[in-house]
């Protein structure tokens, strides 16, 4: 389905202070790895936001994720006093695990060992 011109808006712009609120609440370091906001999914009526987490060398992914989910109260209060005027609802946010960069990294390691059985 294609996202339209005021999904992706709205999209950015959650982002951009989801990114901020994260960092001035703490929640972009956990156990000296990082988290960050990966991109964020509006729906088309824009109630719902699906926000794609990228976690770094955390070493409990489940945990962090949870403890992110506990403090949504707040965040989403934050983002109520930053954006509040520009939209009539906040969506209402998922958060996902962005599990891109693990996908990376084992198509990488698969191409590595094709390369080492052609070489053999």
């Amino acid at each position: 389905m294609i996202e339209g011109k005021r999904q992706k808006q709205v999209a950015t712009v959650l982002q951009e202070e989801l990114n901020n609120i994260f960092r001035k609440l703490g929640l972009n370091m956990f156990n000296g790895g990082m988290v960050s906001i990966s991109s964020v999914k509006v729906t088309p009526d824009l109630l719902e936001a699906r926000i794609y987490l990228s976690v770094f060398q955390v070493a409990d992914v489940k945990e962090t994720i949870k403890k992110i989910e506990a403090r949504a109260w707040e965040i989403k209060k934050e983002l109520t006093t930053k954006i509040g005027k520009s939209l009539r609802r906040i969506p209402v946010m998922h958060y996902y695990l962005d599990d891109t960069l693990d996908y990376v990294f084992k198509m990488e390691e698969l191409f590595k060992q094709i390369k080492i059985e052609e070489k053999s």
